[in-house]
């Protein structure tokens, strides 16, 4: 952990799974549910760790329940964490392969002075943007373009600034841009995998395994 900071995490575990068909931060792997694996891992790198969970599952004292969205779910973990918190990171619970390293990154990156840090990797695909209708508008440049991951971390003071009026984004990191912010791209992991999908989740599953026989 950073000497003279104080880091909490924000654990977003409030999705309905939609696209998944149910609440895939709940399913085992390993024997573990996935949210536990990603709470476990940010508590390596924290002074404490809020869990944001859908209505009627916070129990806890350190879990709270999450809004409609989840840039709304984020501010009622944010609302949680104590105000001394100098550094905020927030993690998808839906990533349960998140490495030290990974964390460290992030971390490391606003000990430095970003307002800002994510994790990203590179993309391999062609990306096209198109319109309304489906029609190629543009053919972004690769090398330009990276997968952004989580555990993000940002500057306690920015993220609640971010925050301060509301506002929606698909990360943080987004609102961040909008107040000026500097955000700042290390150097993601390929298995630190989003499980959105059945064959994620087999995925995941497969890998758990290898991990508790050391073969990775």
């Amino acid at each position: 952990m950073a000497e003279n900071e104080i880091v909490w995490t924000i654990v977003v575990a409030a999705g309905s799974g939609l696209r998944f068909g149910r609440a895939k931060q709940f399913e085992v792997i390993g024997g573990r549910r996935i949210v536990d694996w990603a709470v476990a891992e940010a508590h390596n790198h924290s002074i404490g760790v809020i869990v944001v969970l859908p209505v009627g599952e916070a129990n806890g004292p350190d879990e709270v329940e999450g809004g409609s969205t989840r840039s709304e779910s984020v501010r009622r973990g944010l609302a949680a964490v104590p105000a001394e918190a100098t550094i905020v990171c927030v993690h998808d619970a839906a990533r349960p392969f998140a490495s030290p390293a990974v964390f460290q990154r992030v971390i490391s990156a606003v000990v430095d002075g970003a307002d800002a840090a994510v994790p990203g990797v590179a993309v391999v695909d062609t990306i096209k943007e198109v319109n309304e209708s489906n029609v190629v508008v543009s053919t972004p440049r690769r090398e330009t373009l990276r997968a952004v991951q989580t555990p993000q971390a940002f500057r306690a003071s920015s993220l609640r600034r971010a925050h301060e009026h509301g506002g929606e984004g698909t990360d943080d990191a987004a609102l961040i841009e909008r107040i000026a912010g500097e955000v700042v791209v290390v150097d993601g992991e390929v298995v630190n995998r989003k499980i959105t999908t059945v064959e994620d989740l087999e995925w995941a599953e497969a890998h758990a395994i290898h991990l508790a026989n050391g073969e990775i």
